[in-house]
């Protein structure tokens, strides 16, 4: 009797302090979803029946396996093996209840996160009882009914795998004569004619299979202790933009190797402003040219320009026109942008006319796709 209260005891006691204690967490694991088996002892007892109750009376135990869907939301089959007996008729005797229950349960879990982890739990079971030494003769038989459950427990967490479990069960047996008697003395523990009965739980729950990691925690912990600094690292180097080094040498070379004539008088050719088939994006080769010619307009501040857009021969007429008019507005901008008044500076596209070098090769198409300056006063 010693034992049993001991138990009774320190399970009320778990599954009660497991609210208060499970303020402060030490680890931050979890899966979205998961499957566990479980074993334990049950503490049963009678709560609104017509017989009396023994103190030594009640025994049992449990298996069950569960599927939790998410960090809150599980699914749990369990196979209960419960003994009860109480005293009844005159003179007394011990009219005993065996039962095998299989019951089905929804669980909340209200903190997932933490070490200890309190749920909730609503569901429906059915059992096979059979009841001995009843005073009332027929009812000294077998039956099959149902069960309605409300279970509130906690699951303590001792590793990734093992948990140990504390839970506290009223039932609600669809039964008049489920202690051997029919009616219930005072109108059952939530009213009604039905006999009602709780149990205690103390075992083990084992976690096999885990899915995804769960990021649950992070949020509920906050994320400043949750900062990973080297892969925050590892991404900025794998996303900045290098510095272009402009080879100066390699532009002088150029400009020396490809001396492009001069069309007319009053036009200025940028030797070494191309682009880069099919693009009107200004090539990083071409920033000190356009700088120099920045240079030439600040001191000249009368002279106003045409700027004027080419491109080599591949392609139709009205596409190299358009494209030939994005260069021209692409140096426009460059140059308004150094401080160069957009009212001395014109745009015109001129396509794949007046080519400069030869379109046969890969070199006089590349010097084609370039940009002149017409002077207009």
């Amino acid at each position: 009797m010693k034992n049993k209260r001991f138990f009774f005891v320190l399970t009320v006691l778990f599954t009660v302090n497991s609210v208060s204690l499970c303020q402060s967490s030490n680890y931050k694991w979890l899966s979205k979803n998961s499957w566990s088996v479980g074993f334990g002892g049950t503490y049963p007892k009678y709560v609104s029946t017509n017989v009396d109750v023994r103190e030594e009376s009640g025994y049992g135990g449990y298996a069950s396996i569960q599927r939790n869907f998410s960090e809150h939301i599980g699914l749990r089959f369990e196979i209960n093996f419960i003994y009860l007996d109480g005293l009844a008729g005159s003179p007394s005797q011990i009219v005993t209840n065996n039962l095998g229950v299989g019951n089905f349960g929804l669980l909340y879990y209200f903190v997932p996160c933490e070490p200890i982890s309190p749920y909730l739990s609503l569901g429906l079971g059915f059992f096979y009882s059979t009841i001995d030494n009843s005073p009332i003769a027929k009812l000294n038989d077998s039956y099959v009914d149902y069960q309605l459950n409300l279970n509130f427990g906690a699951e303590w967490r001792l590793t990734e795998n093992w948990k140990i479990k504390t839970e506290v069960g009223s039932h609600f047996p669809a039964s008049t004569k489920f202690d051997g008697l029919f009616g219930t003395t005072g109108g059952g523990l939530l009213g009604g004619i039905y006999d009602t009965y709780m149990s205690f739980d103390l075992g083990f729950l084992y976690y096999f299979s885990y899915g995804e990691k769960s990021n649950l925690c992070d949020i509920y912990e906050g994320i400043g202790t949750q900062v990973d600094y080297n892969k925050i690292e590892e991404i900025v180097k794998k996303y900045t933009i290098k510095p272009v080094e402009v080879d100066y040498d390699r532009i002088e070379s150029i400009v020396k190797r490809h001396k492009v004539p001069v069309i007319a008088e009053d036009n200025w050719v940028l030797v070494g402003v191309n682009f880069d088939f099919d693009k009107a994006d200004i090539r990083p080769e071409s920033i000190p040219i356009l700088l120099n010619a920045v240079q030439i307009l600040s001191a000249n501040p009368d002279i106003k320009i045409e700027v004027q857009g080419y491109t080599d021969n591949l392609g139709s007429d009205s596409y190299n026109q358009r494209l030939s008019l994005k260069r021209a507005e692409a140096v426009k901008n460059y140059l308004a942008a150094k401080g160069i008044n957009q009212n001395r500076i014109t745009t015109a596209s001129y396509g794949k006319s007046k080519p400069v070098a030869d379109n046969n090769t890969a070199e006089g198409r590349a010097l084609n796709r370039r940009i002149e300056f017409k002077i207009l006063n």
